[in-house]
């Protein structure tokens, strides 16, 4: 039986630094997806955003790094058997150093796909297959405070068009990662006698990451 989670007690961090770069010269096809990347220092539990071509799935991917070597280190969690192949990429690690304490809801939308009409003359009812798929979308209503740190965090990625990760933490220690591009206006919203709002809107840059603990 499933264990229900509430939206209670989260934890959203949003990425405040990046590591300098390091070369990815292979990725496996395999579950999970093993990198190599000669000397690259990481430690076990480090997370990091991948940059990748030909395997297009990873690209903006965030990972949590496990087993590793000298020059390799697992996706952890992630299976890689049916993707792409691998020609370049980098990953980088990532400091959660911002916190976003101002949220009072949040709505996902996007993720499905465009569907492409493959119907036949031979046929009576129409046929279609998955094309490219939607961008997903968080939108958070928060507190307007132009004094909390989090919100200024996030309207200077917004000013610069930047991308940024960030991590949601459930009570129950579950994980999200993702990557996105961040819009925040930092303009108030609201009605008469309630609290000032304003609105940020992320919009994912590759497929999120999720772990159980």
């Amino acid at each position: 039986m499933a264990t229900a989670t509430k939206w209670s007690n989260i934890g959203i961090a949003v990425q405040s630094a990046l590591a300098a770069a390091d070369t990815i010269t292979a990725i496996t096809k395999a579950n999970p997806g093993v990198a190599t990347s000669v000397a690259h220092g990481m430690s076990d539990g480090d997370i990091v955003v991948l940059t990748v071509q030909g395997m297009h799935q990873l690209d903006g991917r965030v990972a949590r790094v496990a087993n590793k070597t000298l020059d390799t280190f697992e996706l952890e969690g992630i299976d890689t058997t049916l993707f792409d192949t691998f020609t370049s990429g980098t990953s980088e690690v990532i400091t959660f150093g911002t916190a976003l304490s101002t949220a009072t809801n949040v709505s996902a939308s996007g993720g499905d796909f465009d569907f492409i009409d493959v119907t036949t003359i031979h046929d009576n009812v129409k046929k279609q297959i998955p094309g490219l798929a939607n961008p997903a979308t968080f939108s958070f209503e928060n507190i307007w405070d132009v004094s909390d740190a989090g919100l200024v965090a996030l309207k200077s990625a917004s000013d610069s068009q930047a991308k940024r990760a960030c991590r949601f933490t459930f009570a129950n220690g579950q994980k999200l990662y993702f990557t996105g591009y961040i819009g925040a206006s930092l303009l108030p919203t609201g009605s008469a006698q309630e609290v000032v709002k304003t609105s940020v809107v992320i919009t994912m840059f590759g497929k999120p990451t999720v772990y159980a603990s």
